[in-house]
Parts: structure tokens; C-alpha cells; sequence
């Protein structure tokens, strides 16, 4: 499992040239799956998230500290394999409906932490909008 983490001051998520989801100040997260990955490696990621000390304050804050939000997009293209020829290979990602339902278990747990949760619509062709706050961006893997 791979997440993106992107600390934002605003953002949202366009389908179809409608807002499917937005949030103020929280987290942008990426998220894609690869085979093997179970609850196991979501509820770490989720765990290290929601707890990862990121935000202004003395010492640093969580998101949980902050009441920041979540808008959670899948995104397969973080197993592109791009090492040979000009053309990525996608054959890391798991497959579309595999990973829907870990998507949907990933957003399900999420908003179990009473954090306000927002998506996008999983295999849509979707416009996202993040107004990136710092620069902050995390990769995290759970390999």
C-alpha cells in the first residue's frame, strides 16, 4: 500500500465538472494498493496518518490535534514501474476491483476515527484541486 501525503490548506475533487468532494485544512491522500495488502496495512497507515506529527504548532500537531480533514483519491499510477522504455508499466497495482474494496475498507476505517472524511468516486477520470500548505509531502509505503 502506498499513500501520498499532501498537507493542504484547501482542496477538492471534481467529476464530471461537478464537486464530488472538498475539504478546508487537513490532508490530501493518495492512495493506491498492490497484491498482498490487507486490513493489516491499512489500519497501520491509517494509524500513522492520522497520529503523524506535521502540523504548526509547539511541539508539532496531528491531524487528530488539529480537527484538520481528509480527502482520500485512489490512485494506481503509484506502482508505475517506469524503468523501462517511455511508457509505464502498471502491473504492481492491484486490480481495479480488489482495490475498490480496499479503498472503500481504507475510507470506511478512516471516518471511524471521527475525522471528516471526503472521496472521490474510485476509477473515475477525476480533477483534483490541492492548494499544497508548505510544501508538505510524505510518501509513506507499508513495505
Amino acid at each position: 500500500m502506498r499513500v501520498v501525503i499532501q498537507r493542504s490548506k484547501a482542496s477538492s475533487v471534481m467529476v464530471d465538472k461537478k464537486v464530488v468532494g472538498s475539504i478546508k485544512s487537513g490532508l490530501v491522500l493518495l492512495v493506491a494498493f498492490t497484491e498482498g495488502d490487507t486490513i493489516k496495512e491499512i489500519d497501520y497507515m491509517i494509524n500513522k496518518i492520522i497520529n503523524m506529527r506535521i502540523f504548526d504548532g509547539t511541539p508539532e500537531q496531528s491531524l487528530l490535534e488539529t480537527g484538520g480533514e481528509i480527502l482520500a483519491i485512489s490512485q494506481f499510477t503509484l506502482y508505475a514501474d517506469a524503468t523501462k522504455g517511455r511508457r509505464p508499466s502498471y502491473f504492481k497495482a492491484l486490480k481495479s476491483e480488489e482495490a475498490d474494496k480496499l479503498y472503500n475498507l481504507f475510507v470506511q476505517r478512516l471516518k471511524e476515527t471521527n475525522i471528516k472524511v471526503e472521496t472521490g468516486i474510485f476509477g473515475a477520470d477525476m480533477e483534483v484541486n490541492i492548494v499544497n500548505d508548505g510544501p508538505c509531502t510524505i510518501i509513506l509505503d507499508s513495505n
